[in-house]
């Protein structure tokens, strides 16, 4: 497995992103640190990915992978091939491309994004 290298000493808050995309019901906070993007996805009640996200990056189902931890709520994921997994607070998770997800309960789902967050909800160029 390749190492990854920090070069250079950085902080930046999600509270001051350097970007932001809000499709429905989703706040997607971006900050680049050194050679890394980082991003806090919030969710609210009632998200899909199919009603909020697809309508912005028009594919059947996400293609990004994605390396996160939870900070609140639950998200239910659930991929094309039929594998599904539920995501909670204090869970550390990968999903890879070809999933669906949604938004479980009534509280909003807050993850840390470490791999997908450069270009999770964006449509395509």
């Amino acid at each position: 497995m390749p190492a990854n290298v920090v070069t250079q000493l950085q902080v930046k808050s999600l509270d001051s992103p350097d970007e932001q995309r809000r499709p429905d019901k989703s706040a997607i906070d971006i900050v680049s640190v050194g050679d890394y993007t980082i991003g806090r996805f919030s969710f609210q009640p009632g998200w899909t990915w199919a009603d909020c996200i697809k309508p912005v990056v028009q594919t059947d189902s996400c293609q990004n992978s994605h390396v996160g931890f939870c900070v609140s709520g639950k998200l239910s994921v659930e991929t094309n091939d039929g594998g599904r997994i539920d995501i909670a607070a204090g869970d550390s998770y990968t999903i890879p491309p070809g999933h669906n997800a949604r938004v479980e309960g009534g509280e909003p789902f807050v993850g840390v994004e470490f791999l997908s967050a450069a270009s999770y909800g964006k449509a395509a160029e």
